[in-house]
């Protein structure tokens, strides 16, 4: 991602005998008929279709958010890598981007993902991977995005945690859910005010973030040797 320029057979004879057989058929065809009903009734209920998994989408994200945030609310992520840990501070103030943030780490959604793009003295960003299971478990989890959440006077200042989000049709500048950055450079990005939802800030590892960001890379800023993420809350 890029920022800008991030499923009756009876005879006469044996008429006596047939009625008392007749009645004797009764009650066993009575029997019969209520197992069978039985059995119908169990055989539509074991081909019943399941129900469809539960997954997140542009429509049900607010109600979701709202309520998991609620039962959920934890705003210290641990971010774990081979350099190190990084704890990441959630804003309460970004309400749906801490839920949904917080949901991912639950999910283990994270810990199928790289930091997989290192724009040296710019900033690292994570939460992707080129691993068939990555793309698995968003197919599970939903295809949706995040209505933005600005926060006054909050800034890209060197720490600050941001989702990315589509530079392409995309006025409202509605946020990816899945990709996270982390601002490296010294003096902030001060040109992506505005444009991202700023949900958190680097309270420590900000060392371990600036190691990431030295590792060498290929032509589209993708690190030669995958960074693994491992994430987890705190409190």
């Amino acid at each position: 991602m890029v920022f800008s320029n991030c499923e009756d057979t009876h005879s006469k004879k044996n008429k006596q005998n047939t009625e008392k057989n007749a009645n004797s058929v009764s009650v066993s065809g009575k029997k019969n008929k209520q197992k069978l009903e039985k059995k119908q009734k169990t055989e539509v209920q074991d081909t019943k279709p399941e129900e469809e998994p539960f997954k997140l989408t542009n429509e049900n994200l607010r109600e979701f958010m709202a309520q998991y945030g609620k039962e959920n609310p934890e705003t210290l992520v641990r971010v774990t890598t081979k350099f190190g840990d990084i704890d990441i501070q959630l804003y309460k103030q970004t309400p749906i981007h801490r839920a949904n943030f917080i949901y991912l780490v639950k999910q283990k959604y994270f810990d199928e993902t790289f930091f997989y793009r290192v724009a040296k003295g710019f900033v690292i960003q994570g939460g992707s991977s080129d691993r068939q299971q990555m793309a698995k478990r968003r197919f599970e989890i939903g295809d949706y995005t995040i209505p933005q959440e600005p926060i006054k006077g909050l800034k890209h200042v060197r720490g600050a945690v941001a989702l990315s989000k589509q530079w392409v049709d995309n006025p409202s500048n509605r946020s990816t859910p899945y990709e996270f950055f982390i601002v490296i450079a010294k003096k902030g990005a001060g040109h992506l005010d505005g444009e991202h939802t700023i949900f958190g800030k680097v309270v420590r590892g900000m060392s371990v973030a600036d190691k990431i960001s030295n590792v060498p890379v290929d032509g589209s800023e993708w690190p030669k040797e995958n960074i693994f993420i491992k994430a987890k809350v705190i409190r």
